[in-house]
């Protein structure tokens, strides 16, 4: 069955009077957030880290450790962990703590992150970007199976029938977020993960070729299947209006402040309706939200999708609302949507493969 999850960077929030929150008090409000979510039925809730002033989580797993105090089911990870400014081993053990703490539902979603200021931050070389990822997530693969690693690379000492602790009950399921490029689809399909395609840019259907790179790579390199996941941008509200006209200021402070940095063109409202119409916004009613992300599901194969429902200053009870509707509303009404469609395609399969 379809999973469905919450991603947020713990984006710093303004106020209803449009004062900038502290960054430790939108930590604490996430936390109520991610409890919300799980109240609601949604199934992962995933933490991002950043290094820079507009998000307030660089350490995933503490405020991950927190929400897992406060919730009972929902499975808990990262949106993603840069892995290649961090330490594998330590990433495991805290990921395995949290499991433990959490009854067994840690969940990471690895990846290179789309800011690199945790490079400098932590003493690495961006020259190195490529070979750090590679080496660290071969590791990370080899740790997964709770069995003494003997590992050696370039970018840190090796290891020699070394055991790690603490063990998780059950195993561990572990994602790779990929941007969009081949390589990257591969290389999570050779060491087995699963495989969270980050879309944030254009129609979801221009991601379909690497799904099925995936699945043919996977073959390749003989596993059983894994599963594929979408992470986009989002908002809801009651109606399509009242969605938009919150989610657009906030959407500009966010793309108009990393627009400057990267060279990018000013952000304006025909983009994000465009985004939202046949981009990578999930933005507006339950219905029109549900449509869509029921329209991607289909399209790519999904096994979950997990809808970025912090963006920019949009403020806490906004996110709240958001993610109730999110729950109570969209949930279900894709998964019906998702059933509906299916059945028509069996219903018709007969009829167009039948012989004449």
């Amino acid at each position: 069955m379809i999973q469905f999850g919450l991603h947020t960077f713990g984006d710093v929030t303004v106020d209803a009077d449009g004062h900038e929150l502290s960054q430790a008090q939108t930590l604490r409000n996430l936390v109520d957030q991610a409890v919300l979510a799980d109240e609601v039925g949604i199934s992962f809730f995933g933490v991002g880290e950043h290094h820079r002033r507009e998000y307030a989580v660089s350490s995933p797993e503490v405020v991950l450790a927190a929400i897992a105090s406060r919730t009972r089911d929902i499975r808990l990870g990262t949106a993603v962990t840069v892995l290649s400014s961090d330490e594998p081993v330590r990433v495991f053990q805290r990921f395995a703590t949290l499991d433990a703490l959490s009854n067994g539902r840690a969940e990471p979603i690895l990846g290179r992150g789309s800011f690199t200021e945790s490079f400098p931050l932590f003493g690495y070389e961006l020259k190195d970007y490529e070979v750090l990822f590679e080496e660290k997530l071969e590791l990370f693969a080899e740790l997964l199976t709770e069995k003494p690693v003997t590992w050696e690379g370039t970018t840190r000492r090796g290891l020699s029938n070394v055991d790690v602790f603490p063990k998780t009950e059950g195993g561990m399921p572990a994602w790779v977020g990929v941007g969009g490029s081949p390589e990257s689809v591969v290389r999570t399909a050779r060491y087995g993960f699963g495989l969270m395609l980050a879309i944030i840019g254009g129609p979801a259907a221009r991601f379909a070729p690497y799904a099925e790179l995936f699945r043919r790579s996977l073959a390749s390199f003989g596993h059983d299947s894994r599963p594929i996941g979408v992470h986009s941008p989002g908002h809801i509200a009651d109606t399509d209006e009242q969605a938009w006209e919150e989610a657009y200021p906030a959407f500009d402070v966010m793309f108009s402040t990393i627009g400057r940095e990267r060279g990018w063109p000013p952000y304006n409202r025909l983009r994000f309706q465009q985004d939202v119409g046949e981009g990578a916004i999930y933005a507006g009613s339950p219905e029109r939200v549900a449509r869509k992300i029921a329209d991607t599901v289909l399209t790519l194969g999904l096994d979950r999708f997990d809808l970025k429902y912090s963006n920019g200053t949009l403020g806490h009870e906004k996110l709240m609302r958001s993610i109730e509707l999110f729950g109570t509303q969209v949930v279900p009404r894709v998964r019906e949507l998702v059933a509906e469609a299916q059945e028509r395609d069996a219903a018709a399969e007969p009829a167009t493969t039948a012989a004449p």
